[in-house]
């Protein structure tokens, strides 16, 4: 009977071992954590490509107004609906940020992280843009990401 209790109890704990050798990792990949870039974005150059394309470039500053990055916008305006998307790529340290961007006549651009290379790699999140003077050249930019 003994031997039959200990031979029942390796085999449950070498059961659960085995179970909890597959859960554990599991959950460690499933955890993702929170990043958030915050700089403001200072307009240096814009062109018109076309009637409904534009793009700009943009040196990014944190608060002590040291240079952290630089950005890429490119802009497709849609004269039917009155609106503006865009594709933003953001180069700073740990490789390119990519992101979607949606335009409307807020002082506040919304958008979404979709993707990168390096640590950008994989990426999610959203994009958030606040316009800091009327003409749009200096813009207080908040991304949050995960991956």
């Amino acid at each position: 009977m003994k031997v039959r209790t200990s031979i029942a109890a390796v085999g449950t704990a070498a059961l659960l071992g085995g179970t909890g050798a597959f859960l554990v990792p599991a959950a460690a990949s499933a955890q993702s954590v929170t990043h958030t870039l915050q700089f403001t974005a200072v307009q240096q150059k814009s062109a018109s490509f076309s009637g409904t394309t534009a793009g700009e470039a943009e040196n990014d500053v944190n608060k002590a107004g040291k240079i952290i990055g630089f950005d890429v916008i490119y802009i497709v305006f849609n004269p039917e609906t009155h609106t503006a998307s865009g594709g933003l790529t953001l180069d700073t340290n740990g490789g390119f940020l990519y992101g979607t961007l949606e335009f409307t006549n807020s002082p506040v651009t919304h958008g979404e992280v979709t993707g990168g290379t390096g640590r950008f790699k994989g990426a999610t999140g959203t994009i958030t843009g606040k316009d800091l003077n009327k003409s749009g050249t200096r813009t207080a930019v908040t991304i949050t990401y995960h991956g």
